[in-house]
């Protein structure tokens, strides 16, 4: 077996790596303003409706993105199209520098509303990327990998933070700026070492013919339009599961906020709590990724093996309804982090659905859509959580909490309605007999 693995190859990965590296960068970049949001809200007082204003005008810019970053993405190809993606989100994640007190909350409104817009290529690119590399049997397991960056990049936030940033504020903007640095290395390294494997010169034709084992040739390249997407039924299976998004946005956004109001944490003491939750957040999504990949090297069907981890998911996050009667802070950590690993493993599954039932050509497409819906799910979730906080005080984190528990079930039994066989679909979006 080894013998075979190394005749293989494995450059696969090298990619691979260009793609955690990128999604560290990206949610690096969106994870500060959640990790400061306490100490931002002192400084230019904010109410929770303005912050949770300024997180909106991020989703709607997201939202916005994701449908037309996928077609952008689909029809310029990922080299180019990952490039102009990162390029937007760094120039504007730096402009969040330049705001000042006097108009705070359009200042951060418009920074956040550019960096959504172009970190809404990120995996739409991504996915598309894997799909192009990957084979089938691998691809949960490669996408819970790079996946698994979102939470790196959680992690490295309040570390990075609390190191540079002062209680009173001073410095916050240093963090903006640092995400243009290292955005420059990754397109400088995207540019120099990307190709489709195809044209790839360091591509073995063993790995090329593992890649492309379990694929159908795509002959036809034009862009498929979006109305015949938009008929098919798999694609809106996909968008209803990715109305979770809404809560991995909830963790990021308002977890720094909820341990501040609920256990008095200060900006300092945030980065311990938040090192706990996403690493097992991370954990969640290399093993959500690699057990159903292990299921169908068992020989269960792709349909059997993505579902039943599905389920195991959403069973694995139910305690999370239980996170706002803790009285203690680590236990509220300890299943905040459960819930983070269960969602990552969870979204590790349903971006493999796409590949698994998709053309190539409609991935980012369709990535785009479902990204569009978790958008508006979280916009919608996220101005109802403002301002109950301002009318309710802390009671309503305790119904914030009960949906992000309860809803992966059910979001579940629609998505198996809307695709109860996950039958592929070839270009045409016609089934594959």
């Amino acid at each position: 077996m080894n013998k075979l693995k190394q005749k293989i190859g494995n450059y696969r990965f090298r990619i691979l790596a260009l793609l955690l590296f990128a999604t560290t960068i990206n949610y690096f970049d969106r994870s500060i303003i959640g990790v400061m949001a306490p100490t931002l809200q002192r400084m230019f007082d904010w109410t929770n409706e303005d912050y949770a204003n300024i997180i909106i005008s991020f989703q709607v810019a997201y939202a916005i993105g994701m449908l037309t970053m996928g077609g952008i993405i689909d029809k310029l190809g990922t080299k180019i199209g990952y490039t102009v993606a990162i390029s937007i989100w760094s120039i504007f994640g730096m402009l969040h520098a330049a705001v000042r007190p006097g108009f705070s909350i359009i200042g951060f409104s418009l920074a956040r509303f550019g960096l959504g817009f172009g970190e809404a290529g990120n995996f739409p690119a991504a996915i598309k990327t894997v799909a192009e590399w990957f084979p089938k049997k691998e691809r949960a397991y490669a996408t819970g990998i790079f996946n698994a960056a979102t939470s790196i990049g959680a992690i490295a936030a309040p570390f990075v933070v609390g190191w540079i940033v002062h209680e009173d504020g001073t410095n916050w903007q240093i963090p903006f700026l640092i995400t243009g640095a290292l955005s420059a290395i990754w397109v400088f390294l995207w540019l120099k070492y990307y190709k489709k494997p195809e044209d790839h010169p360091k591509l073995s034709k063993e790995e090329l013919a593992y890649i492309v084992s379990d694929s159908v040739v795509e002959t036809n390249k034009e862009k498929l339009p979006w109305l015949n997407i938009l008929k098919k039924r798999e694609a809106w299976a996909f968008a209803v599961a990715k109305t979770t998004d809404a809560v991995w946005w909830f963790y990021l956004f308002w977890g720094a906020k909820f341990l501040a109001d609920t256990f008095g944490l200060k900006l300092k003491d945030i980065g311990v709590p938040f090192f706990i939750m996403y690493v097992l957040a991370d954990c969640g999504s290399i093993l959500g990724g690699y057990l159903s990949g292990y299921f169908i090297k068992k020989g269960w069907s792709v349909n059997k093996a993505r579902k039943t981890t599905l389920l195991l998911c959403s069973i694995m996050i139910l305690p999370v309804c239980y996170v706002a009667f803790a009285e203690n802070k680590w236990l509220a950590v300890l299943l905040i982090g459960i819930g983070a690993a269960g969602h990552q493993a969870w979204s590790a599954n349903i971006f493999t659905l796409v590949s698994d039932v998709f053309p190539k050509k409609a991935t980012a497409s369709i990535v785009g859509l479902g990204g569009m819906i978790g958008a508006v799910a979280g916009i919608i979730s996220n101005k109802l959580l403002g301002k109950f906080l301002d009318q309710a005080d802390n009671t309503a984190y305790f119904w914030a909490f009960l949906v992000a528990g309860s809803c992966y079930l059910i979001i579940l039994g629609f998505v198996h309605i809307l695709m109860p066989k996950m039958i592929p679909l070839d270009e045409d979006l016609k089934q594959i007999q």
